[in-house]
């Protein structure tokens, strides 16, 4: 039985204690199902009767007792008891617990998948850098995070849209344009240029390509060094995204936001809603409505159009895509923008709550050998994705990223990504995959065939055994949290844990047979068991966008 199941149950027992009149009708509640610190405790527990004891207006031990007259003997569940102030305890059956085995080996990649958010449409927007530049470390940490998040959130069913919006309109544009200018011309970084030399390679490539460029009148050739150069560098940020496996299904540029009317058309929306009004000549948000510490200017007194008005207009163009829920994954500096943010959804008529949430990421250092990597070797003040790339690999790089909370800064220890040891998490569960992988060769070319009608859930009776279904059994449900909260982290932390569970079940459990030994059923069981924990492994992997080694 797997914490899903028994959650289930439990929704089921609440209904019937309802219906039967034995306890009030309740609000909405979620039922979180854990295993007990102390194995003496049972399989699970959960707190539902806490939940539901202040709802109902009976002590939460009085509810505990309802739920398991309720639920009544079941098969699956060997024993329930109470403990504390209204805890559940369960005892599930050996046979329920291992027949998980079956339902993995049936499901295969889609094990841990759910239909929890079908019907809803999440635009998931993260890195949106200037197209100026090599991507840095901290966007490196959103496209591996932010693509992580939206495998979760597909993977419990939502319907995913990851969007990079590019900042391709503007000063930084044009201080873009006029450095590479400037390098082609042998001349001087202007003020507040872009350095590195990376910009010399650009307006190398620029003029082998366009040699006429240089004889343009300047106005002209400014804007052609800027055009060629922004869409040299936009397909370089492209490229190494895809190597990093980290695919966008759309490229949103700011321009078309302008060009294409967007901009006019978010602002017919807030003024529809009464949030918009006249002040000295300019157009002002009203977001201190909805918490903001100030209003905000949308058209300055000249009639331009302010970087908040683009912030405004891309919001609702998102809405009017039909975005349920529009996810923004943004750098450390950008603390502000949370407010703001929120405010224009609700000056747009929507829940601030619900149809917008700002994930804020703390930043990234590296470190080789005790001292800290500063300097990139194509952009000159800053590590790019190709660096990070090039010293640890795409996988390590994606695991390690995805490993930790966003809100947490983060520290990249070069020797230790590159190490082949139990210490080097991401290497530790790869090698987990692996030796599965290897141990199911060696069974198949010693012509033991294991499949899943010889599988016999009774057979499984060890403790390591045990301990192995039930932490397979929670994978579907840590799915579940991670898409809900957030968090994909989630997912590294449970392979680990997975993996250290899977080789101490190897150490204890003998699974292929010596030599002079025969192929009994319980082999054949231990071999199935294997397989499923390889599945579940390489279903975490894929959520991770790591991949899954045959052999290491």
């Amino acid at each position: 039985m797997t914490p899903e199941q028994l959650s289930e149950k439990l929704k089921t027992a609440i209904a019937q204690l309802v219906k039967s009149g034995q306890i009030t009708p309740v609000a909405d509640f979620d039922i979180r199902i854990e295993r007990p610190k102390n194995p003496e405790f049972g399989d699970y527990s959960s707190n539902l009767a806490l939940i539901l004891g202040s709802q109902v207006s009976l002590n939460p031990r009085s509810v505990a007792e309802l739920i398991i007259k309720e639920l009544g003997s079941q098969h699956e569940i060997e024993s329930m008891s109470i403990a504390g102030p209204g805890f559940i305890n369960f005892s599930v059956s050996k046979r329920s617990q291992a027949e998980t085995v079956i339902e993995i080996l049936q499901q295969g990649q889609h094990y841990g998948n759910s239909q929890a958010l079908k019907g809803q449409t999440f635009n998931v927007e993260f890195i949106s850098a200037n197209p100026t530049g090599p991507l840095h470390l901290g966007h490196t940490r959103w496209a591996a995070v932010g693509d992580c998040l939206a495998r979760v959130l597909k993977a419990a069913g939502a319907e995913i849209v990851k969007e990079f919006y590019i900042n391709d309109r503007g000063i930084q544009m044009d201080k873009f344009g006029e450095s590479i200018q400037a390098a082609a011309l042998k001349q001087e970084v202007p003020e507040g240029g872009y350095h590195g030399s990376y910009i010399k390679d650009l307006a190398k490539q620029i003029v082998e390509v366009n040699p006429e460029i240089l004889e343009l009148a300047p106005v002209e050739r400014f804007i052609a060094f800027r055009e060629a150069g922004y869409k040299l560098q936009l397909a370089q940020q492209q490229k190494v995204l895809k190597v990093f496996r980290t695919i966008f299904d759309v490229w949103y540029s700011e321009r078309t936001l302008h060009n294409s009317g967007a901009v006019e058309k978010g602002l017919e929306v807030l003024r529809a809603h009464g949030h918009v009004y006249e002040q000295d000549g300019a157009i002002w948000l009203r977001t201190t409505d909805f918490n903001d510490d100030k209003d905000r200017v949308l058209i300055k007194a000249d009639g331009e159009y302010t970087y908040f008005a683009s912030d405004t207009a891309y919001y609702v163009d998102k809405r009017s895509r039909g975005m349920d829920v529009n996810i923004y994954l943004l750098g450390a500096d950008h603390h502000g923008y949370v407010n703001r943010l929120k405010a224009v959804a609700a000056c747009a008529g929507d829940d601030s709550e619900k149809n917008i949430e700002i994930l804020i990421g703390q930043l990234v250092k590296m470190t080789k050998d005790g001292q800290e990597v500063k300097l990139s070797k194509r952009a000159g003040n800053i590590i790019t994705l190709e660096d990070l790339v090039e010293e640890v690999g795409v996988d390590a790089a994606r695991y390690t990223l995805s490993r930790y909370p966003v809100d947490s800064p983060l520290t990249l220890d070069i020797n230790l990504l590159t190490s082949h040891t139990n210490d080097n998490p991401v290497f530790y569960v790869q090698y987990a995959h692996a030796r599965l992988s290897t141990l199911l060769k060696t069974a198949k070319e010693r012509g033991i065939n294991f499949v899943i009608q010889d599988f016999q859930a009774s057979l499984l009776v060890h403790e390591k055994e045990s301990d192995l279904v039930k932490t397979l059994a929670e994978f579907p449900q840590l799915v579940q949290l991670s898409a809900d909260l957030r968090e994909p982290h989630r997912i590294a932390r449970y392979l680990e844990e997975l993996a250290g569970v899977y080789h101490r079940f190897y150490d204890a459990c003998r699974v292929l047979p010596l030599a002079e030994e025969p192929v009994s059923e319980l082999v054949i069981s231990r071999l199935l068991l294997s397989s499923a924990t390889r599945q579940v492994l390489a279903n975490g992997l894929e959520l991770l966008g790591v991949s899954a080694p045959e052999k290491m």
